[in-house]
């Protein structure tokens, strides 16, 4: 039987019955299209190697755990791992300062703050995010999927539109519902979010 004609399913039941060589196919069959769209983003190939390789390390864990639904594709699953991976690595990169300076003089106390948050602006600050993440978490899934790619990926529309498979103007569209719905579950739940 053609290796390609296998179904995904059929490899990830083979391979959950001690078929190593199965994972092995499945992750040949999608490697170039799982990496592509994570160096696409990260435009680093270090990165999206090491993107790539979490990626598959969760695909086995969750496997193996007995964890894994087919509600869908495969490649879905596999894509939304990496499209969650990436969202972390942007979050990590943000909080990790970027020293570049050349300069033998340099000074790492010239580039601290000078204004450092109190415990109670921080605590502010936290819940406010925690505030933001759980109204996320109510927006239709389309919304929710272009707004963390836009705002926690940092992704174009046009790179949008293509992960998501739709056209620039429907991605351009849910951004906007998305940012609606957030502004009526703001005023419905009375939440504040400033410091």
């Amino acid at each position: 039987m053609n290796a390609h004609s296998i179904s995904d399913q059929v490899l990830i039941n083979r391979y959950l019955s001690g078929n190593e060589a199965c994972l092995e196919q499945l992750i040949t069959r999608h490697k170039t299209k799982v990496f592509s769209y994570i160096f696409m983003v990260v435009k680093n190939k270090q990165h999206a190697d090491d993107i790539f390789q979490d990626t598959f390390i969760k695909v086995i864990n969750t496997l193996k755990s007995g964890a894994y639904k087919e509600e869908g594709k495969f490649i879905q699953w596999v894509m939304r791992i990496a499209h969650n991976l990436v969202i972390d690595h942007f979050r990590k990169a943000r909080r990790m300062p970027i020293m570049e300076n050349s300069n033998e003089d340099y000074n790492l106390l010239d580039n601290l703050r000078i204004y450092d948050e109190s415990v109670e602006e921080r605590m502010i600050t936290e819940q406010i995010h925690r505030d933001v993440r759980a109204l996320i978490d109510h927006l239709p899934p389309e919304q929710r999927d272009v707004l963390l790619m836009r705002h926690y990926a940092d992704m174009s529309f046009k790179d949008i539109a293509e992960q998501t498979d739709v056209s620039i103007n429907t991605a351009l569209g849910r951004m906007r519902y998305a940012l609606i719905n957030l502004r009526k579950l703001i005023e419905k739940k009375e939440i504040s979010l400033s410091v």
